[in-house]
């Protein structure tokens, strides 16, 4: 089953079930980003940290085959392999996962050294072999019916079991776009790439959203990955048995971001 996204930097899959060094910020010295972060709201009520994780971690905003209407998550170690590009892209990437895994509880991201020990396999290629680099992956025919509907500059997808556990992600980064692309794209299609799947333009503030771009890993959505990897809420639940836990979650996960963004009480 597929289900295929996208935002307005780069075009997403998230593929359902078979189908679409001490922590330096990776975007540190990038004017964009660093400008975006200054101007970054911080603040957000229970209702609008509700209403995201919802929006995002339920359905799929190109929807192929197969249902939706589930959680999608690792239940296992999360390990990235960086599949060809220079030394500095993939210096970068491993900055952008060393950053998730700083603040995301419950998840345990880590680089892998060799691609037999990934479950996450990025694939860093130019812009101008990024169709041939999609059709590896998902075949001819369906690597033109990705390029008439989202002309993506970059992509990410996964694989589930019968328990919505999601087993492998495969995620394609351009790596000769500049480095704002670059950054923007590979914190999207990572934390994609781990469950929540839906773009939405419904909600203003997070990088699952057609209009934004972030370029780093912004505390909205801090607080969407942190509430989906909260042991409470597991992969195969339902819109309303989420809603029994995730008071309780919220909780939790508002204490953790607050102290891992160093935010006022």
């Amino acid at each position: 089953m597929r289900a295929i996204l996208r935002h307005a930097a780069c075009g997403i899959i998230a593929v359902i079930a078979f189908s679409v060094a001490a922590l330096l910020p990776a975007s540190a010295e990038i004017p964009d980003i660093a400008a975006r972060k200054r101007a970054e709201r911080t603040i957000f009520t229970d209702s609008e940290i509700t209403e995201g994780f919802l929006k995002t971690a339920f359905g799929a905003e190109f929807h192929l085959a197969g249902r939706v209407d589930r959680i999608r998550k690792y239940g296992a170690p999360v390990r990235v392999f960086a599949d060809g590009g220079s030394r500095e892209r993939k210096t970068q990437l491993a900055r952008v996962v060393a950053d998730i895994g700083a603040r995301v509880a419950h998840l345990d991201i880590a680089m892998a050294a060799r691609i037999e020990d990934a479950n996450v396999v990025v694939k860093l290629v130019r812009d101008r072999d990024l169709n041939r680099a999609i059709a590896s992956i998902y075949g001819g025919e369906r690597a033109r019916e990705i390029k008439a509907s989202l002309d993506p500059q970059c992509l990410s997808g996964f694989r589930k079991n019968e328990r919505y556990e999601i087993e492998h992600s495969d995620v394609i980064l351009t790596a000769d776009n500049g480095d704002f692309v670059f950054l923007d794209c590979a914190y999207e299609e990572l934390l994609q790439s781990l469950g929540p799947i839906n773009d939405t333009n419904a909600v203003p503030w997070t990088m699952f959203n057609d209009k934004v771009s972030m370029g780093f890993f912004d505390v909205f959505d801090q607080y969407i990955l942190n509430l989906l990897y909260d042991p409470r809420i597991k992969a195969g639940m339902t819109v309303e048995e989420v809603k029994t836990v995730l008071p309780e979650a919220l909780a939790d996960v508002r204490a953790w971001v607050r102290k891992v963004n160093n935010l006022p009480e």
